[in-house]
């Protein structure tokens, strides 16, 4: 019998104002997207902070970072293919394991997605502010770059709206003006490498050793110093989904090339800036990988080993493309971060205003939404190296149920057309989320704690939003129970002293961390059994379906507490060795999830099939 995800009587089929967004990008155009989104601000910064981090050894961070979001992307491609919505990623986990789920995934996603448009905003005004000081835009903070008021921050409100107005003028304008401007900030980081090579040292590689860090800084590099950011935009390829030509033949092939292509790139570019440094120039000694980040060289990396190699003229161009290449990539998330909130309406997640088109086939409001929360973003928070790690382990978080969700449909939704279908899924899903939830473990401890924060603190707007809107608890108990669990887990957040501080560390006067993670837990579970026993049959449903994600989050931050990429002097579970109750832990979450996924009510009542578009 399947178990009802709405109650009857009624909601309009979610999707059915897909059909109104017009499908005009080309295959091209999708790909084009795809690889604009990767290379952002991403190339500007992360090849000096992963170098940072692993030494010349960041060069395999890029590699196996390419590898693991292949395998991460494939169960992806088959959801893809199978159902093209604008917006798809917030959209799959509601269809596979119901509305909580639905809600704290993909609003997770949403939030990251719209907090990358900022950091590419930010991106832009780091590099004009380490040229032209006088400008007053940024200011020092313990050692780290802050946006100053009001200069700062309303330089930073004017470029997201330069992307709120490029983004109203519809898909078919987004895509050709994209096109051209992939075009460029191909050719731009080419350029920079090839000059680079121009002063190569191959003493850089081996003076201090290869793995100058260890490995364990190999893989702490992809998601703490902007690799991981830098491929996490082939989901754009997604998100734009219902607005592509094919897109059964389309979204598959644009989400291997906006991986490979910007690899090719992103590689040779680490190669020549390590062969390139020049440690005098950045004011350290020969070997100081780890001072970087506090270097000469940090706010504009590119620019400073540039004239450092003799080619300062290029340097002026390199310094055009810092404003162009972060804000094309600003412009395309705040699209994506658009149709996110248009998916989430969709799904009655959100109100329906927001799925308003304008003449250009643009949900305008859902736009206007995710340029007002954008701009909150700009508030003087720790700069682009401390709120990326962040944004790309919430970006990694929404990853996570793919694979399982693909298996879930596959059970449920056996009938949909699958043009793009995973062989041997029985390997590649667990996989696929066993190497999500590595890149999020050894992102660190305090990242995944501040993620954690955020993603639970928005429990409460599922609870009086959309659980009082399905009828599934009363609009009374769900005022009480948003209340006492917002203000508990405030409270809780707050005296563990982890949140957003800027050095990243725990503040002074906090509870002792592991008396803290055990607070978290027992809200989490009080506030888990109180919302099932006021809930009625089916809001319980919800409710119950979604505990593998709180409980694999929560296993994930102790483990990592303990782990090697924790605060701990001598870390219970040694370099290396940690991944294995990682990995454990993984393989357990994801049979967990399968086993929680449901069919429904979009799935029984088949109204997913006015969304599968005929080859």
């Amino acid at each position: 019998m399947a178990l009802s995800s709405a109650p009857s009587g009624g909601i309009a089929a979610p999707g059915a104002s897909s059909e109104k967004l017009t499908r005009s990008m080309s295959l091209t155009n999708l790909i084009f997207l795809g690889v604009s989104a990767q290379i952002g601000s991403g190339w500007l910064f992360a090849v000096l902070s992963a170098a940072g981090a692993a030494g010349p050894a960041a060069v395999l961070s890029w590699v196996l970072a390419a590898l693991l979001f292949g395998v991460i992307a494939m169960p992806w491609m088959e959801l893809g293919a199978m159902l093209p919505r604008s917006g798809g990623p917030v959209r799959y986990p509601s269809l596979s394991h119901g509305m909580m789920t639905g809600w704290l995934v993909g609003g997770a996603y949403w939030i990251a997605t719209v907090a990358v448009t900022t950091l590419e905003a930010q991106a832009v005004l780091t590099y004009v502010s380490s040229n032209w000081p006088e400008l007053g835009l940024m200011h020092e903070v313990d050692g780290l770059e802050i946006l100053t008021w009001p200069r700062g921050i309303l330089a930073g409100v004017a470029i997201l709206a330069v992307f709120t107005v490029l983004n109203i003028f519809g898909i078919k304008m987004l895509s050709e003006a994209n096109r051209w401007i992939t075009l460029w900030k191909i050719a731009i980081p080419t350029l920079t490498f090839i000059l680079l090579f121009t002063a190569f040292r191959s003493s850089n590689f081996t003076e201090t050793g290869f793995f100058a860090m260890g490995f364990d800084g190999v893989l702490h590099a992809i998601p703490a110093t902007g690799i991981a950011f830098a491929y996490l935009g082939f989901r754009q390829v997604l998100d734009f989904g219902g607005e592509c030509k094919n897109p059964q033949r389309n979204i598959p092939i644009a989400i291997a090339a906006s991986i490979l292509i910007p690899m090719v790139v992103y590689v040779l570019l680490q190669v020549a800036f390590i062969g390139a440094l020049d440690w005098a120039a950045a004011g350290l000694a020969p070997g100081q990988w780890g001072s970087l980040l506090s270097s000469d060289w940090a706010s504009a990396p590119l620019f400073q080993a540039l004239i450092a190699a003799g080619f300062g003229g290029f340097g002026t161009l390199l310094l055009i493309d810092a404003i162009v290449s972060p804000a094309a990539t600003g412009w395309v998330f705040l699209g994506s971060a658009t149709r996110s909130t248009y998916a989430l309406s969709e799904h009655d997640m959100a109100p329906s205003l927001l799925q308003r088109l304008n003449r250009f086939a643009v949900p305008w409001m859902s736009l206007l939404v995710s340029f007002a929360v954008s701009c909150l973003f700009l508030l003087p928070l720790p700069s682009w190296y401390r709120l990326v790690s962040i944004v790309s382990v919430a970006l990694l978080l929404s990853y996570l149920v793919g694979s399982s969700s693909m298996m879930v449909l596959r059970r449920t939704a056996p009938d949909l057309p699958r043009p793009f279908r995973l062989r041997n899924a029985g390997f590649w899903a667990p996989a696929s989320f066993v190497a999500t939830l590595i890149l999020v473990y050894v992102a660190g401890f305090s990242t995944v704690l501040n993620l954690a924060i955020v993603v639970f603190a928005g429990t409460p707007a599922y609870v009086a939003y959309i659980a009082v809107r399905q009828n599934w608890i009363t609009r009374t108990r769900a005022y009480s129970w948003s209340a006492v669990f917002l203000a508990a887990w405030g409270f809780v957040s707050w005296q563990g002293g982890w949140f957003m501080t800027v050095s990243g560390g725990q503040r002074e006067g906090a509870w002792g961390t592991p008396a803290y993670l055990v607070a978290c837990t027992a809200v989490l579970a009080v506030g888990g059994i109180v919302l099932y026993l006021m809930s009625n049959t089916v809001g319980r449903v919800h409710v119950s379906r979604s505990t593998w994600f709180v409980t694999l989050l929560m296993a994930v931050l102790f483990l990592s507490f303990y782990g090697s990429y924790g605060p701990l002097d001598h870390p219970v579970f040694g370099e290396g060795w940690d991944l294995i109750p990682v990995t454990v832990a993984g393989l357990a979450g994801y049979y967990w999830s399968v086993a929680s996924g449901f069919q429904t009510d979009e799935v029984r009542e088949n109204h997913l099939e006015d969304d599968v578009v005929p080859v």
